[in-house]
């Protein structure tokens, strides 16, 4: 028989959000969910930034590249954003892998393999909206802890029932 067991409360968190994407469905998914949003003019356009956690995520569109790619200044708008942000994600939106899109994630890939910025693919808003969330909850102070904690645990017992472990304890 199953107890009814507590459900942690909902996590919410403030947003800083660049105006460019106050119409965005990702904006309204985040807004529904009552989290604290606030838009600004002096982010980087197509920034989604999450104070309490330290995270930034650029938000790039392949569609809305001009061809050649190289010469749509995405790669010098990247580049100012991995400048200024120290945990940096882009999330490149590609509902369909085609062709095009393989391109333009090579040529990220190739362009910033070195940096700290992160690439994450997703199709579709609710890809968006969890991803990053899911990225600030795990580096937020509070959970950054707990994670932290049960990793210990977790190497603690590893070491613990090891059975190299174990040979080593006996020889001693």
């Amino acid at each position: 028989m199953e107890t009814d067991k507590e459900t942690p409360p909902h996590w919410t968190t403030t947003i800083i959000i660049s105006t460019s994407l106050q119409n965005h469905d990702a904006n309204r998914m985040l807004t529904a969910q009552q989290h604290r949003i606030r838009f600004s003019d002096s982010v980087q356009s197509g920034a989604f930034i999450f104070p309490l956690s330290g995270t930034a995520f650029l938000l790039v569109d392949p569609q809305d590249l001009s061809e050649p790619f190289e010469d749509s200044g995405l790669i010098e708008k990247i580049k100012k954003f991995v400048q200024v942000h120290r945990n940096c994600f882009l999330l490149l939106h590609a509902p369909f892998n085609g062709k095009r899109e393989l391109e333009i994630l090579t040529l990220i890939q190739k362009r910033f393999f070195a940096s700290n910025l992160r690439i994450l693919p997703v199709r579709n808003n609710a890809e968006i909206v969890k991803g990053m969330l899911t990225i600030a909850k795990a580096t937020s102070k509070p959970h950054v802890d707990s994670i932290r904690d049960r990793m210990s645990l977790a190497r603690a017992h590893i070491i613990e029932s090891s059975p190299v472990w174990e040979m080593l304890r006996d020889k001693l």
